[in-house]
């Protein structure tokens, strides 16, 4: 409020994730005073575009394209760096897609992404999916049967992965893997 005030504008989101970080960091400065147990990823959208932040307990904040944080999050992080090229040229849907698939691979072996597991949190233009978003896209979550035809659009988890895919058809004669330098003795 006060940045609407004084600036005539809202609040930018690196300078609203500052200050909660500046709050986090002074715990951990005194004695006496516990530092936050939480971290967590803000959203926003300002004029220069949308944000992602990761908020760490001891006060550190950080600015990123995609991430993941949370228990089993290691194989999600892995899944966004591996595809991060990508990002840039993807439409919406192609973006959601991304999410789920980096999302799949947290869960145990035994679970599957369902309409009653999963959320989805969109900041930006509507998708293709969307009716009745305003152009500028205030942030909304999709849950339930609206998410529905994004996870039908989901690859398949033992479906080979497009384009870096190769068959045995696709491999050199004799087996050999294309590292002509290895010759194994028979």
């Amino acid at each position: 409020m006060s940045s609407r005030m004084v600036f005539n504008r809202p609040i930018p989101v690196n300078r609203l994730v500052s200050a909660i970080a500046d709050k986090a960091q002074v715990n951990t400065q005194e004695y006496g005073r516990r530092p936050y147990g939480v971290g967590f990823l803000v959203i926003g959208q300002d004029k220069v575009g949308p944000h992602l932040y990761e908020f760490s307990p001891s006060g550190n904040s950080y600015e990123y394209y995609a991430m993941s944080i949370g228990a089993r999050s290691q194989s999600a992080k892995t899944y966004l760096e591996k595809h991060y090229e990508s990002f840039a040229d993807s439409t919406l849907e192609e973006l959601i897609r991304h999410g789920l698939h980096a999302l799949r691979e947290t869960l145990q072996q035994d679970k599957e992404l369902t309409i009653h597991n999963t959320s989805i949190g969109i900041v930006g233009p509507a998708g293709a999916h969307e009716k009745g978003i305003a152009a500028e896209g205030a942030f909304r979550i999709l849950e339930g049967e609206s998410i529905e035809v994004y996870l039908k659009s989901m690859i398949p988890k033992d479906a080979p992965e497009g384009e870096g895919a190769t068959s045995a058809a696709d491999q050199p004669a004799g087996g050999a893997s294309g590292d002509d330098d290895v010759n194994m003795a028979e």
